[in-house]
């Protein structure tokens, strides 16, 4: 399988404006994101979608692609759909545009999970969330699996549900899964995303990854020891960047 990433990006941020070009480091955060994601063994290429033409120049800068679409996507995934035409590529991972510290190997783990499991339609990950203000915070996505690994459910209340709200470990002794946000897609299941309006769960939850779900798509969840961090606040980026010259840019 041909696999590609593509980076959604906007600079429409309310609560960090212009985040994805935000240079602290000497870098835009955006450019952290693609030197992170190229050290993927799977992919043959990764691109920025973007409607903003400041975006498009901070990347080329750097040698990467971005290509430029409307800025009225709803999603980044509906935002991914536009250039989707212009890609040569089975497997589509959508990466957000905030998370510089990504785990290449995640994103290894996602493309192999769809070559070893055609009867999957999306790939995604999911990491332990053992903390109980975390486990109820709305903005905390939550993910239940069945017994082969795949989601039965993504939400935004506490699920598992407990007869209390300690978030102890369930009967099988695991802790809650905090879904992390990236996706591998096979081309046919993005087509059909795009095709889809928005689901009655979808809107519910205000999560787009119910669209498919709620329409019989196959998940696959990869699981991986933690999330890894985004960037949505100030105090967020200020400790990213504490924390990339303490590494010394590795």
């Amino acid at each position: 399988m041909r696999a590609v990433a593509v980076v959604p990006a906007r600079l429409a941020s309310t609560r960090l404006p212009r985040k994805p070009l935000l240079a602290d480091t000497g870098l835009p955060m955006v450019v952290h994101v693609l030197r992170r994601v190229m050290r993927s063994a799977s992919l043959a290429e990764v691109v920025v979608a973007t409607d903003a033409r400041e975006i498009v120049e901070a990347v080329e800068r750097h040698g990467f692609r971005a290509i430029m679409t409307r800025s009225d996507h709803p999603t980044g995934s509906d935002r991914i759909g536009e250039v989707l035409p212009r890609l040569d590529a089975d497997v589509i991972v959508n990466v957000q545009g905030d998370e510089p510290e990504i785990a290449p190997d995640v994103i290894d783990r996602l493309v192999a999970r769809l070559a070893e499991h055609p009867e999957l339609d999306v790939a995604t990950a999911a990491a332990p969330l053992p903390d109980a203000t975390r486990y109820r915070d709305p903005n905390v996505v939550k993910v239940v699996l069945n017994r082969r690994g795949e989601a039965l459910y993504f939400s935004r209340a506490p699920i598992p549900g407990h007869k209390t709200s300690d978030p102890a470990p369930t009967a099988a002794g695991r802790p809650p899964l905090q879904h992390v946000g990236i996706y591998a897609y096979r081309r046919s299941a993005l087509e059909r995303f795009l095709a889809l309006p928005p689901s009655e769960l979808e809107r519910t939850e205000s999560l787009e990854q119910l669209r498919l779900l709620e329409n019989g798509a196959r998940y696959g969840v990869v699981e991986i020891p933690e999330a890894h961090r985004g960037i949505d606040t100030p105090s967020d980026y200020a400790d990213f960047v504490a924390r990339w010259f303490a590494n010394a840019g590795n």
